[in-house]
């Protein structure tokens, strides 16, 4: 008899069994699942942006990959290593390594990666120039599918807006209010979430910021005043400013004011995909994850 064997019956422990692959047995039932991975797992990971320098994020990811109709499950411990492993500092532009190596160690040839984290930006005072850090909520997605894949970035940058009906009828002043423009973008060549932020809150009446000082807070006063915008008007300039763009091939957008004179919001949307006009609104053979299965932005 096995020594070890007897030495567990002497101590009177049962003998241990194989541990079996579960997950790796063959399925009858013949259905493909389209995704299965972990949802809502918090990690901690470096971002970089265009220049370069790096800042620490706590993302909460959304991981899975396709399974084949004859595979009973996938190896849900291994999402968990892949963040543990991941070494290299993330940006939208080499996202997708962490997708591949997500297809190559879940053996699969589609995979789903999503994280939302707050970004922070170091912005200076409109006057005074003091400078204090704004945060922004951000999304990165990356899809591979049938060897192709897609990349998706989401923006939402808080802005003032002032309403130009109040002011054209009111004898002084006008309701103002703060608010949320979004950009969720599927990108063709890389886009920096600072040119986002950018491309948004050129579009505002006025920009907000961390900290401001007398003269900062009568300039931002002045500013939203002397460019009055209705959530109409914020969604549609941001509309011109990313049609212009050819690095972002679609977009859907969102405008919320936060009615300071209202218990309710207004809102605007647009939704555009560019190669679809090119093509005469005929469907592109391009693979295109469409924006309806993506979560938004919540607020």
């Amino acid at each position: 008899m096995d020594i070890k064997k007897e030495e567990d019956k002497k101590k009177g422990l049962k003998p241990s069994k194989e541990l079996q692959d579960t997950q790796s047995k063959v399925d009858v039932r013949n259905i493909p699942i389209s995704r299965v991975g972990i949802k809502d797992i918090k990690y901690p990971f470096n971002i970089s942006d265009k220049n370069g320098e790096i800042q620490s994020a706590i993302g909460t990811f959304t991981m899975s990959v396709g399974l084949p109709h004859d595979v009973k499950g996938t190896h849900m411990s291994r999402f968990v290593k892949i963040l543990e492993d991941q070494k290299e500092v993330l940006s939208i532009e080499n996202f997708d390594h962490l997708i591949k190596n997500t297809t190559n160690i879940l053996d699969s040839d589609s995979a789903y990666i999503s994280v939302d984290f707050t970004y922070f930006k170091k912005k200076a005072a409109p006057v005074s120039r003091v400078e204090s850090l704004l945060d922004y909520a951000v999304n990165f997605t990356c899809e591979i599918k049938n060897n192709i894949i897609n990349k998706y970035l989401k923006v939402t940058v808080p802005v003032t807006s002032l309403c130009p009906c109040s002011k054209n009828i009111s004898d002084y002043g006008a309701h103002n209010q703060r608010s949320h423009i979004s950009a969720h973008i599927k990108i063709e060549e890389t886009v920096w979430i600072d040119d986002i932020i950018e491309m948004l809150e050129n579009q505002a009446s006025c920009q907000i910021y961390g900290l401001l000082k007398r003269p900062d807070e009568k300039f931002v006063t002045e500013e939203a005043y002397d460019n009055p915008k209705f959530t109409e008007d914020i969604i549609r300039d941001v509309a011109v400013t990313l049609n212009k763009d050819d690095r972002i091939s679609a977009y859907k957008i969102e405008s919320e004011n936060f009615e300071s004179i209202h218990n309710h919001s207004a809102y605007a949307y647009i939704e555009k995909d560019k190669k679809k006009d090119v093509h005469n609104n005929k469907k592109s053979k391009i693979s295109y994850l469409k924006f309806s299965k993506l979560h938004s932005f919540p607020g």
